[in-house]
C-alpha cells in the first residue's frame, strides 16, 4: 500500500518540519504540504524537510483536496501541521484497511497535557465517529475519498463530516494508537475557556447549525483569545 501524507498548513514554520519528520519516520511514500498563504517560513522549512510543497487558497478543507488531487498513493493520510504520527501509524492504518476498512483515525494525546486535557484524550479511546476530529489524522482509501467527493467545501467541521461520508460508505476504523499534537490554543486561551467554546461549537454542529457560520464564530473567539 502506497501512502500519501497531506499536511494543510498556514504560518507553521516551528512546527510543521517536525509532523513531516514523523510521517517520515511512519514509512510515507509522499508527503505534500498544501501551504494557505503563509507569511512566514512554513513552505522553506517544509520543502527543506523533504515535502512536496503546494500553494492553496486558505482553509483546511480546500487545502487538504488540493493535497489529495496531486497525491499518487493508493491511500490518504491527513495530517494537522501540528500533530506527530506515531512511527507505526501507517502499518496500523494499512492493516485497518486491509482488513476491510475504508478509513479511520487514531487516538489523541497531547505534547503539554493538564488534567483537563488528559481526560479529552482519554474520551478519544471511545469508538465514537462524532469525536474523530481532524487532529486525530484520519485517513481513507484513495477510492473512498473519491467517491465520497473528499472534504466537503464547508469552513468548519470539514473533518466530521468526512468521517460522517466514510461511515456511509463502508467501516471506520479505530486504531488503537495516538497521535501526539500541540496543546498551544488550550494554554494559550486557558484549557477550561478553550474547552468550553469548543463544545458549544460542537454542539451546535451536533444540532444542525450552518458550519459556515461556526466558523465565523470560531474565528472570533481564536482572535479574541489570541
Amino acid at each position: 500500500m502506497r501512502w500519501s501524507v497531506v499536511i494543510p498548513a498556514l504560518n507553521e514554520e516551528a512546527r510543521v518540519g517536525d509532523a513531516i519528520w514523523s510521517a517520515q519516520q511512519a514509512g510515507a511514500d509522499e508527503i505534500i504540504v498544501v501551504d494557505g498563504g503563509s507569511i512566514d517560513a512554513t513552505r522553506d522549512v517544509a520543502e527543506h524537510a523533504g515535502a512536496h510543497v503546494l500553494s492553496s487558497k486558505p482553509g483546511r478543507a480546500q487545502q487538504m483536496n488540493a493535497g489529495a488531487v496531486e497525491a499518487a498513493g493508493d491511500a490518504l493520510l491527513f495530517l494537522h501541521a501540528d500533530t506527530r504520527l506515531p512511527i507505526d501509524a501507517l502499518s496500523a492504518a494499512s492493516a485497518a484497511l486491509t482488513e476491510g476498512a475504508v478509513g479511520g483515525a487514531f487516538r489523541l494525546r497531547f505534547d503539554e497535557p493538564t488534567p483537563v486535557l488528559r481526560a479529552y484524550a482519554l474520551a478519544t479511546h471511545i469508538p465514537w465517529y462524532r469525536l474523530a476530529f481532524g487532529d486525530r489524522a484520519h485517513f481513507c482509501t484513495r477510492s473512498a475519498f473519491d467517491q465520497i467527493g473528499g472534504f466537503p467545501p464547508i469552513a468548519a467541521f470539514e473533518d466530521l463530516e468526512l468521517v460522517r461520508h466514510l461511515r456511509h460508505a463502508g467501516h471506520f476504523a479505530f486504531v488503537p494508537l495516538a497521535v501526539t499534537t500541540s496543546a498551544r490554543r488550550f494554554h494559550r486561551n486557558g484549557t477550561l475557556g478553550q474547552q468550553a467554546r469548543n463544545l458549544a461549537l460542537w454542539t451546535r454542529y451536533l444540532c444542525g447549525a450552518d458550519p459556515n457560520r461556526l466558523a465565523e464564530a470560531y474565528r472570533y473567539d481564536h482572535a479574541r483569545g489570541d
